[in-house]
């Protein structure tokens, strides 16, 4: 009897540690999993910020090497942005075949066919807007000028996000408004030093006023889809912010065609080709990397929304911009005289302050999630060692 009683508990003990082994090698194997797709989420994401940092800078200095050598077509200039899209579109058949599928059981109700065509039509006209504007701005200013003035679409987002997303003017988003003002005013007063020989001041001025709605209308749409995916879009997928980016760029494209036809631009388009400094092979070349740069930065641009947010995204964009005056310098010789630099100091310190105040805005959420989540376990940890008590 004694005999059969240490049998079975060396059996029970045995089950015990295999058990516990199976369970250190299960914990262990799933910690394993997240810690991978952490890896390789950290790696999407730099890949798109690369896509961001450096295509931006490139598709501006196209944009401009089309002007500086016989280009004149502001609407081509506009749909260089945009015509691109159906890169998106591969984009979203790749994501979705590596996507798995759902087993989510709470099926939200989806938007109408009317909603989502209202807000495909309305951030469509807004693209085509503030592409146009900054098409226009780019034909007029120095390519240094333009980018830095284009800097200020955080301030614009900043001050949109508070009436659309009830964004706090913190101290620092204050200063950070203030920062980028005072760096876009400084280049106002800046027009005689401009090396610009065939841009009279009134023309400054357009593309100035131009380059600032262009700005608007970027920090607008941002903050458009911040709310947008608050209130319509309620579940934040892939699809849904690729679905976005591809119809609004579909709808703009198709208002920037109407413009180029209605406007007879298209008429004077072989003439350019022939007429180009560089030659037509050149011409071709300059338009299609200039549409393919857009494009890639937009696919940058939607893939950090997704995997990050559109705060962090468009600070991203922003990082970029300082880019493009030291590249106009080298390309196009561009004056960099001390009231430019001290513009892009201000920007520099605008674009920190705001960043870090978004920093300070995710670390708080992400210590409130986890004490969240901490309270959740806590009950489930105590009943786990009562029973094991027993």
């Amino acid at each position: 009897m004694d005999r059969s009683q240490e049998h079975y508990a060396n059996g029970d003990q045995n089950l015990e540690a295999n058990l516990i082994d199976h369970e250190v090698v299960t914990e262990s194997s799933s910690s394993s999993v997240p810690q991978t797709e952490n890896y390789k989420r950290w790696l999407r994401v730099s890949i798109y910020v690369i896509f961001v940092l450096f295509c931006q800078p490139l598709a501006t200095i196209l944009g401009r090497l089309y002007y500086e050598n016989g280009g004149n077509s502001t609407y081509v200039v506009t749909l260089l942005q945009l015509i691109g899209f159906p890169v998106l579109v591969l984009f979203r058949f790749f994501s979705r075949i590596r996507q798995p599928k759902s087993t989510d059981t709470n099926f939200s109700q989806s938007p109408s066919f009317t909603t989502l065509a209202s807000v495909y039509l309305c951030t469509g006209l807004l693209v085509s807007a503030y592409a146009y504007l900054s098409a226009v701005g780019l034909l007029y200013l120095p390519v240094s000028t333009f980018s830095l003035i284009l800097a200020s679409q955080l301030a614009f987002t900043a001050f949109f996000s508070y009436f659309l997303n009830s964004q706090k003017f913190t101290p620092l988003i204050v200063s950070s408004l203030l920062l980028l003002t005072v760096s876009s005013a400084l280049l106002v007063v800046n027009t005689d030093s401009e090396n610009s020989t065939n841009v009279s001041r009134v023309q400054y001025v357009i593309g100035f006023i131009c380059t600032i709605g262009a700005s608007a209308g970027i920090g607008l749409l941002l903050s458009l889809i911040q709310m947008l995916f608050r209130k319509v879009f309620t579940k934040h997928t892939s699809s849904a912010v690729t679905d976005l980016a591809i119809y609004q760029s579909l709808v703009a494209s198709c208002v920037v065609l109407i413009g180029l036809f209605a406007s007879g631009e298209w008429e004077t388009l072989p003439s350019e080709m022939r007429n180009y400094k560089l030659g037509k092979v050149s011409y071709v070349l300059t338009l299609a990397s200039a549409a393919i740069s857009w494009q890639v930065y937009t696919l940058g641009l939607v893939g950090l929304i997704f995997e990050s947010s559109s705060v962090f995204s468009n600070s991203i964009t922003a990082v970029g911009l300082p880019i493009v005056p030291v590249a106009a310098v080298i390309v196009f010789h561009d004056r960099m005289d001390a009231s430019k630099i001290f513009s892009i100091i201000l920007a520099i310190c605008g674009f920190l302050s705001f960043v870090y105040q978004h920093y300070l805005d995710e670390k708080k959420l992400n210590t409130s999630h986890t004490s969240a989540v901490g309270d959740l376990h806590l009950p489930v940890e105590e009943g786990h060692t009562n029973i094991q008590s027993v």
